[in-house]
């Protein structure tokens, strides 16, 4: 095996003074699959990545451990974090995605992605194939990113049309897609009630969509008790009330 560079030996120190064991434990349980976890919470993560990406972007880059949870996160923190031109961050970008194998690392790492709100008819094109794509966290890295950057006027028709379109049964993708329509909402209430009125999307994305535009705050009762009536009946629970 060979020797750890400067800035990945450094990091690999960090991590070791912070493990949570507690923290572990808990995170664990919320992610299903995570089996090689240290324990370190994300704005350490996050403040580790910004040195690393500062000090030595490709150092780390070289020698990182995929299969440690935490050196994921940190490879993808990075990128956000990294001063690249718009090319190099795709590049990066594109590498990064199919290491991508929980919805936490996902999510995480998708907050950091700020360089998106500019150039954003670029980077909305950038993400468009992997709405299309067959695997499950990459349909999602997609959906996250769009939820983070773009639901804003310019953009909002192409999205919910977008999110119409996405038929595949990852659990995670559903949640993810959800969660976006229940943050269209809020921002966009009329354009997604007309959506939600229409759309192709399957009875539990629907119905998850639903229940968290309800468990909002900046949503009124009036709106909650509307917004309940829309919802559809899933084939299970059909099947139990024919039986």
């Amino acid at each position: 095996m060979k020797e750890s560079n400067q800035i990945t030996a450094w990091l690999r120190c960090e991590l070791q003074k912070h493990i949570d064991e507690t923290y572990k434990q808990f995170h664990t349980s919320l992610v299903p699959g995570l089996t090689k976890m240290m324990g370190v919470r994300i704005p350490i993560l996050r403040e580790l990545a910004k040195k690393a990406a500062k000090e030595d972007y490709y150092g780390f880059i070289e020698d990182f451990q995929p299969e440690i949870y935490e050196e994921v996160m940190i490879r993808g923190m990075m990128i956000g974090y990294a001063k690249f031109p718009m090319e190099e961050q795709k590049r990066e970008l594109k590498k990064f995605i199919s290491l991508i194998n929980n919805w936490a690392v996902c999510d995480s790492c998708c907050t950091t992605y700020k360089f998106m709100k500019k150039n954003q008819e670029e980077w909305f094109s950038f993400l468009e194939p992997y709405l299309n794509s067959s695997q499950e966290y990459e349909i999602r890295f997609a959906v996250v990113c769009l939820l983070d950057f773009f639901v804003q006027e310019a953009f909002i028709d192409r999205i919910l049309n977008c999110f119409s379109d996405i038929h595949h049964e990852g659990y995670y993708v559903k949640m993810a897609v959800a969660w976006a329509v229940s943050v269209c909402y809020v921002k966009f209430p009329e354009k997604t009630e007309d959506f939600l009125l229409k759309n192709t999307l399957d009875d539990f994305t629907h119905n998850k969509a639903i229940q968290k535009i309800r468990e909002s705050y900046r949503v009124s009762k009036e709106e909650k008790e509307r917004l309940n009536q829309w919802k559809r009946k899933e084939k299970k629970e059909q099947e139990a009330q024919q039986a």
